[in-house]
């Protein structure tokens, strides 16, 4: 997993790293909206965004990436 820090960033900035074969990891004040443009609460530093559509708390990883067959 790596992210990149952007020059100057600082404690309000939002940092999105992609982990390899799972989910988006979000860390820092990111709003999340559902499809209605409501607002998803959460109480984390970082959250994990399901990317591969498996998941059974979207738009939230649950883990089940893992559960996948690899070739």
């Amino acid at each position: 997993m790596n992210s990149i820090p952007s020059a100057g960033a600082d404690e309000s900035d939002v940092t999105i790293t992609v982990c390899p074969d799972g989910p988006l990891l979000v860390r820092g004040a990111a709003r999340i909206l559902d499809p209605e443009g409501n607002p998803l609460g959460t109480d984390r530093a970082t959250v994990a965004l399901c990317r591969c559509g498996r998941t059974s708390i979207a738009p939230f990883c649950d883990s089940s990436h893992k559960k996948r067959r690899r070739p």
